[in-house]
């Protein structure tokens, strides 16, 4: 993989299991085991990737991804946790991180799903000739893994960028979770479908105005999801209506 992956985990034997197995794989792999050390690293380094435990001294692995978040930070983060019950999990994801792991797990199922991370983080290097999809006002560079929406930049995380592509190369279709799942994670026949409800809110709360009447990425009742066509048309109504008000509050007063 010859990437470089961030081990945070306090634990020194499970750290030094992770590093063993990543290294095996080609990887560069640093180890910190505190989540102070580990926001400080990423800020520096710069990893392709963080394996990130919970439980961690000092900040817990929970603030450290909600943290890198909030800085912009669009490194792929698995989170590690020993909490196993399924509102923990979606806590997790709610926080922008892109997959998780319960322990105790196996160190070759944790190989393949930072295999699988890494292939999806660099996925747009291997599109370099996609045109740019564009639905609206949400704009998707594959080859640059950027979102614009109106123009401005949007940061996402590998897996919701891997979702609202999903979603835009078919704009209008409606897509099922369990659909959802097989195109974003693959493998991860294990993922709950409120798994993908984590996904498409993180993603909402970035592309809509207003993420608690979503206009892009709609909900189908029933059916799933879908990124709808009709943002700019349905802007340019509303923007329509509002200077018709306008003028007839202007007629009112003249």
């Amino acid at each position: 993989m010859n990437a470089r992956i961030l081990i945070a985990e306090d634990d020194e034997k499970q750290s030094r299991l992770i590093r063993i197995y990543l290294e095996r794989e080609g990887n560069t792999v640093q180890v910190v085991a505190d989540g102070r050390s580990a926001l400080e690293r990423v800020r520096t380094v710069r990893p392709d990737l963080v394996v990130l435990d919970v439980m961690l001294p000092f900040v817990d692995g929970l603030d450290v991804c909600r943290i890198l978040r909030s800085e912009g930070s669009d490194v792929p983060i698995l989170l590690l946790t020993a909490r196993s019950t399924e509102e923990d999990m979606l806590l997790g994801l709610d926080l922008g991180a892109d997959d998780y792991l319960t322990k105790p797990y196996s160190p070759r199922e944790l190989t393949a799903r930072v295999r699988a991370l890494l292939r999806r983080s660099r996925a747009g290097g291997a599109a370099t000739r996609d045109e740019p999809l564009r639905v609206g006002e949400v704009e998707l560079d594959t080859a640059r893994f950027e979102v614009r929406v109106a123009g401005r930049p949007v940061a996402l995380t590998s897996k919701e960028f891997s979702l609202l592509e999903v979603l835009a190369r078919e704009p209008g279709r409606v897509f099922t979770r369990a659909q959802i799942i097989e195109r974003v994670f693959g493998f991860d026949s294990d993922v709950l479908e409120r798994t993908v409800d984590a996904h498409v809110r993180n993603v909402r709360l970035k592309l809509e105005p207003d993420p608690a009447r979503p206009r892009r990425l709609e909900t189908v009742y029933g059916r799933g999801y879908r990124l709808s066509e009709g943002t700019t048309r349905e802007a340019a109504r509303e923007a329509a209506q509002e200077a018709a008000e306008e003028a007839a509050q202007e007629a009112a007063e003249s």
